[in-house]
């Protein structure tokens, strides 16, 4: 539908409705102090074909992983995506489809729910999944929500080693749900049970990251192990494609099971939107947030599927509602869901197993220092021997972005560059790595 603007007579007519005589009466409540005091400044109107000329003209200032060769990793990652899935996301009964608020009329999204459930419990060995999250830093604050529901306790236990952007959405939080947050500093890169556990006790949940954010393989059984033996409930944040060649949570003794799915069927699309995952053993159906999707038959014994469980308080009281987030990323689960069915259990294998392969031919190639001495899988951390932030700064002036700062975020560590490789890469591409960092004074082998 072409879009029409109100005239003045529509104007006058609403203000007359509510019973004032201006615009600026509308809003006589907001202080002057905030108010901006002058027109937009958006510029002269412009023709359809001069909007588009100027569209694109501030997209062509964006650089992409197509027009520069990128080693970011940090919770993003630059996977594979088949034609299968913008295929199937860009047909218009999942495309406009926003949310199955009349689930009986909504089979077909809700059949997608649905598998895709199915995929991510078989996927992370746990018995119920939600029908997504927003993304995996969210779904880390849900699971501390679950956690206290099932627990009645109050204390959060969070390793170091997971991802900051998720420890900052969980502190943030953590005021609302009427929790305390305490970090367990890592070693050498790593959690250390002992520490772990001591910490756990009294606690409702330990979240920890496999592999963590410095690209570590934690000792996951003994984490959760740790968290278990302090009464509080083990939750890995997991990374879907590493799944493939690592134990998956359900295995090892985690009550939850958490992530970022992006890496799975999602483009990096300049950080966004993405979705998170969560899933929990049966014991803890009743508290997960958001919806959960169940099959049924209807009466006369047709396979069907309903929303079974659906804990926002706009279903239910709410006092009793375990999120407030109004919806789920059902688009972005959905690209999941058919990347995960393409790939299969083999696909995915040799995916892990080729990111890991070339991230290891990288660590010999490049013969950087390792900041920890760990074994890691497609991700790592190197001494650059100077300022990361200037060799990433360099190296992005000759098309290659090398890593990133891990300075940002964790203190002591201004000369660590974290690199991650993807199934994507190549060895020619590593080589060029090299090069630009050579260029740049960094001392890799020759």
């Amino acid at each position: 539908m072409s879009f029409t603007s109100l005239t003045d007579a529509d104007r006058a007519a609403m203000l007359a409705a509510i019973g004032i005589d201006s615009i600026d009466e509308l809003f006589a409540e907001i202080p002057e102090a905030v108010r901006l005091g002058r027109p937009l400044d958006i510029g002269p109107a412009l023709s359809e074909a001069e909007l588009s000329a100027h569209m694109a003209e501030l997209a062509a200032r964006n650089v992409d992983v197509g027009r520069e060769l990128s080693f970011l990793g940090a919770g993003m990652y630059d996977h594979y995506v088949p034609a299968v899935v913008d295929m199937m996301m860009q047909r218009g009964e999942f495309l406009t489809a926003y949310t199955p608020y009349q689930p009986e009329m909504s089979q077909g999204v809700l059949q997608a729910i649905f598998e895709y459930q199915t995929a991510i419990c078989e996927l992370t060995g746990m018995d119920v999944s939600n029908a997504s999250g927003y993304d995996g830093t969210t779904v880390a604050a849900d699971a501390c929500y679950v956690a206290k529901l099932a627990t009645g306790r109050t204390k959060v236990v969070v390793a170091e080693t997971l991802n900051p952007q998720a420890r900052q959405v969980v502190r943030t939080f953590a005021p609302g749900f009427g929790m305390e947050v305490v970090e367990v500093p890592h070693t050498d890169g790593a959690t250390d049970p002992d520490q772990l556990a001591a910490a756990a006790d009294g606690a409702a949940l330990v979240i920890f990251q496999q592999p963590n954010f410095l690209g570590v393989l934690e000792d996951a059984p003994a984490l959760a192990a740790a968290a278990d033996a302090g009464g509080a409930l083990p939750v890995a944040h997991v990374d879907p494609m590493s799944l493939g060649v690592l134990e998956a949570p359900g295995r090892y003794g985690c009550a939850l099971a958490i992530g970022e799915g992006q890496p799975a069927g999602n483009y990096l699309s300049y950080g966004g939107p993405q979705y998170g995952f969560l899933a929990a053993r049966q014991d803890y159906a009743r508290q997960l947030p958001g919806r959960i999707v169940g099959e049924t038959v209807d009466l006369e014994n047709r396979r069907g599927f309903v929303l079974t469980l659906q804990t926002r308080e706009q279903h239910i009281r709410r006092e009793k509602a375990t999120s407030n987030i109004t919806s789920n990323q059902t688009l972005l689960a959905l690209g999941g869901l058919v990347y995960l069915s393409w790939l299969g259990p083999t696909g995915l294998r040799e995916v892990g197993e080729r990111s890991h392969a070339l991230a290891e031919h990288a660590k010999r190639r490049l013969g950087l220092p390792g900041a920890f001495d760990r074994p890691t899988l497609r991700e790592f951390v190197v001494r650059t021997g100077r300022p990361a932030r200037e060799v990433i700064a360099e190296c992005k002036r000759r098309g290659v972005h090398p890593g990133y700062a891990i300075g940002r975020d964790y203190a002591g560590l201004d000369d660590a560059l974290m690199m991650a490789f993807t199934e994507r890469r190549t060895p020619d591409e590593i080589e060029r790595l090299a090069e630009a960092l050579a260029a740049v004074g960094v001392e890799v082998a020759a």
